[in-house]
């Protein structure tokens, strides 16, 4: 199953996507909810996406009372549940606190989704392609809800 189908199943059956990342990362997952939430490009329901960057009182809670290793996967770990997806985004794939929440996701019995990393390119290269990526993605999962709105329209 590829990420789109992995994650259109999660969403079919009552679960929801989680995203994290770092600085332009963290910019990348706030953006892919709100696609999921508001709309890429088409009328249909609502989606369940929760970027775990968001969260200011959170994250700087969790930073300082349990260490910047943990923000992500604390939230994880009172959010995530069995059958929901993470996606994990990380340019380098050497974030703690990324590497954290995975750790954590697959506790949980999550999904857990990362883009490929080509090693090769430059850093702003890498979150082109992830942008890319969760465009591809936003865009096949919305395709699957869309078709189920009637009167659906593309804006």
């Amino acid at each position: 199953m590829n990420a789109a189908q992995t994650c259109i199943a999660a969403l079919r059956s009552g679960r929801k996507i989680l995203v994290c990342g770092n600085g332009g990362s963290a910019a990348q997952a706030s953006h892919f909810a709100a696609e999921l939430i508001v709309r890429f490009a088409k009328t249909r329901r609502a989606l369940p996406c929760i970027a775990l960057s968001a969260d200011l009182a959170v994250i700087t809670a969790a930073a300082n009372d349990l260490g910047y290793e943990e923000v992500f996967a604390r939230q994880i770990e009172a959010l995530g549940r069995a059958g929901d997806v993470l996606i994990a985004l990380s340019t380098s794939g050497k974030s703690r606190n990324v590497n954290r929440a995975i750790a954590e996701a697959q506790r949980k019995q999550m999904t857990v989704l990362e883009p490929e990393r080509d090693f090769l390119h430059t850093t702003a290269e890498r979150q082109e392609d992830h942008m890319g990526w969760l465009h591809d993605l936003a865009e096949a999962i919305e395709d699957a809800f869309a078709e189920e709105a009637p009167g659906a329209k593309t804006v």
